[in-house]
This record gives structure tokens, C-alpha cells and sequence, in this order.
């Protein structure tokens, strides 16, 4: 019987991503530009909490978004109708998550100067988490009808995140929806992850959640 090779190509390429995703990051680094990864899953409102978030920072920062989906272009048409900013549509292809290399491709295309870039990833909560991007920070959106159990669910997702989001907050006493239950899953995945009660639908919680990045940005350029 003939010996059975077996080559490990997960492995292989979450290597070759890694290498790139580091290059990314020290090329940034040095242009000071800060990028934001920015996960959820579909309906959890990226799109309504990007517009918020950019209307308070861009009298900060020149600022510009990638937005990242198998096909259409309808969030990119949203995030310049609703900030002005400049976006484009990145589409994976049938892909769902973007990798350092696609990133990079993105950020090629933007042709700008710029201090903060915003990469709205594919909508899930699987294949995002596993491949850097090459992103400063990541951040991820969890919304209350999704339930509070999501991160003992998804666990990888809210490992690699730095910022969470809570969204839909209006909409707990609909839910059965625990803030401290949450958290506290949470901190069992990440302990370093800081958590943020918004709503993106009327604002609150966006202010802080501006200053936060405001604070990462202030860091990274030192």
C-alpha cells in the first residue's frame, strides 16, 4: 500500500497570512495610519454604528472606509451618503473574510492621505475571527437580539477583539438580554476587551465609544 501524504494548507496559509498581516501593520506604522477591523454578524448594524462613529470623528481625522462583501455595493453607497467620507467596496469573490493580502489590495486603492481607515469585514462570526487583516485594533459588534450567549458560542471572535460593541440597547426589554451576563462572558474570553452599551439607531454610547478610539489612535501614532 502506498504511503498517504498529507499537507497541512490551513496551517500553511494561516502562516503566510500572519507574515503579511506584521508587514502590513509596520508599514502603517509608519505612514501613522491607524486601521480598524471591524466584525459582526449580518443585521448587527456595522453599517448604522460606522456612519455614527464617523460623523463624531471626522472633524479629527481624514478618514476613509473599505467596505468588505461577497457582492453589491451597497454599504459603501451608505457610508459616503451618510458621512461624506470616501469608501469603496471591496468584494471577496464568494470569500467570506478578508485576509492581510486583500487588505493590503484595499488600502493600495484608496489613493489618499489619511489617518484612519475602517474595514467593515464580511458579516459572520466565523471566518473573520481567523484571519488578521492587518488591522491596529480589532473591533466587533454584538447585537441584543443576538443573544448574550454569543461569546461562549463564537469564543475566537471575542478573543481577538480589543473593543466590543453592544448594540441595540433600546431594544433589551424585548430580550432576554443580560448586560452583566454578557460582560462576564466576555472577560471569560478576553479579559483585556473593553465593552461598550450603544445604540446605534439614537447615539448613545457612540461618544464613548469615539473617545476609545480616539485613544487608540493617540497610542499607535506614538
Amino acid at each position: 500500500m502506498s504511503e498517504v501524504k498529507v499537507i497541512e494548507i490551513k496551517k500553511s496559509i494561516f502562516n503566510a497570512n500572519e507574515i503579511d498581516a506584521d508587514n502590513l501593520r509596520k508599514e502603517l506604522k509608519k505612514k501613522k495610519i491607524f486601521l480598524l477591523n471591524l466584525m459582526s454578524s449580518p443585521g448587527a448594524g456595522k453599517t448604522t454604528t460606522l456612519i455614527k462613529l464617523i460623523n463624531n470623528l471626522k472633524a479629527d481625522y481624514r478618514i476613509a472606509v473599505m467596505e468588505a462583501d461577497i457582492d453589491s455595493d451597497v454599504d459603501a453607497i451608505k457610508i459616503l451618503e451618510g458621512t461624506g467620507v470616501k469608501a469603496i467596496q471591496l468584494h471577496t469573490g464568494g470569500m467570506c473574510h478578508l485576509d492581510a493580502e486583500m487588505t493590503k489590495q484595499g488600502l493600495d486603492n484608496l489613493n489618499l492621505d489619511i489617518d484612519l481607515v475602517i474595514l467593515e469585514n464580511v458579516g459572520n462570526l466565523v471566518c473573520p475571527a481567523e484571519f488578521d487583516t492587518g488591522a491596529c485594533k480589532n473591533m466587533m459588534i454584538l447585537s441584543v437580539p443576538e443573544g448574550d450567549d454569543k461569546p461562549l458560542k463564537y469564543p475566537l471572535m471575542f478573543q481577538v477583539c480589543d473593543i466590543v460593541a453592544i448594540n441595540k440597547i433600546d431594544c433589551m426589554e424585548l430580550f432576554d438580554f443580560s448586560l452583566e451576563r454578557v460582560e462576564k462572558y466576555i472577560k471569560q474570553r478576553n479579559e483585556k476587551a473593553t465593552i461598550y452599551p450603544i445604540c446605534a439607531k439614537d447615539g448613545r454610547g457612540i461618544s464613548e465609544l469615539a473617545d476609545k478610539i480616539r485613544q487608540e489612535i493617540k497610542e499607535w501614532r506614538e
